[in-house]
């Protein structure tokens, strides 16, 4: 996005390396207690993904989207873009801009290894007042239900995902939100950060449980935690099909694929209660018609859980 063409929410702070643009949305805060939503995309994403979210969000409530190094109007990184180094120029930006109020942290997939790096860093824990995680991606995501395996990439192959998977027809955005957030991940400066990260993503899953931090659960303590899951069969299938209508795949590369779809949900149930692990306050709930991006064709339930978090909070305080 040129800066003839930046929305007027847009503000680029300095976070010493480089300028990150940060999007405020909804009014200032009323008092410096009063908690504020910051969002956090999946891998490959940039902060357009949230706009049907932060459109049904209150009028009355602040909210934060941002583009990480290398997206939209964030400048490039001298850093390669593991989750540590996300992580640690989250907390510069918060500094830098600086938001100073206790944070709603909204993330979504590769967030939730993003959050917990962030969690984990000096200083940073203390600002977060509760999550909402958004069919975010537990430590050992990988090891039980990998989208990457090389069976699933031969029969997804050439299949394009948003519209196999029923995204392009079933997102809540309005059709100027939706050209937006096309247009973006169309442009060669998201394609080479989605490279990027792209490489960084499957170890960064490593190094988080190397920090072994289930032995310290719970990492929150009693700050509200909201998780919603997302179906991974209903991508999946419709990846399948589409990718087998292209002839795509051998058999056994296929039979592969059907007995993973088939226990996907159960597993990816189980990946998603572990979160509730971070917190003594949480609640898990299901969007029954989504798949991965619920943010896109549920966004009501991603406001659910920001209002059922702010309501613990009140209840709390």
């Amino acid at each position: 996005m040129s800066s003839s063409t930046s929305p007027s929410n847009l503000t680029l702070v300095n976070i010493g390396t480089h300028s990150l643009a940060l999007y405020t949305h909804g009014p200032e805060p009323s008092s410096s207690e009063d908690p504020v939503v910051l969002f956090v995309s999946g891998v490959a994403t940039s902060s357009l993904v949230w706009a049907a979210v932060t459109r049904l969000l209150p009028p009355s409530l602040r909210s934060y989207t941002y583009d990480r190094s290398g997206y939209g109007s964030s400048e490039l990184s001298p850093l390669a873009p593991t989750a540590e180094n996300i992580a640690l120029e989250l907390s510069r930006l918060i500094e830098k801009a600086p938001i100073s109020n206790p944070l709603i942290i909204v993330g979504h997939s590769w967030a939730g290894v993003l959050v917990n790096e962030f969690v984990v860093l000096p200083r940073s824990g203390p600002s977060v007042a509760a999550l909402v995680l958004v069919d975010a991606n537990h430590e050992t995501a990988l090891q039980v239900l990998n989208p990457f395996h090389a069976n699933f990439q031969a029969i997804f192959a050439g299949v394009e995902a948003y519209s196999a998977k029923g995204i392009t027809a079933e997102h809540k955005l309005t059709q100027e939100e939706w050209d937006a957030f096309v247009s973006d991940e169309a442009t060669e400066k998201h394609k080479l950060q989605a490279e990027k990260e792209d490489n960084e993503y499957a170890p960064s899953f490593e190094t988080l449980r190397k920090k072994e931090l289930g032995k310290r659960q719970p990492l929150l303590g009693d700050k509200p935690v909201y998780v919603i899951g997302g179906f991974r069969s209903r991508d999946w299938s419709r990846m399948y099909k589409a990718g087998v209508e292209k002839g795509n795949g051998t058999e056994e590369q296929r039979s592969y694929a059907r007995e993973t779809i088939r226990t996907a949900d159960e597993k990816h149930m189980g990946l998603m209660k572990e979160h509730l692990k971070l917190s003594t306050k949480g609640k898990l709930v299901f969007a029954h018609e989504s798949g991965h991006f619920v943010q896109l064709t549920q966004p009501d339930i991603v406001v659910d859980g920001v209002e059922w978090v702010l309501n613990e909070l009140q209840t709390s305080s």
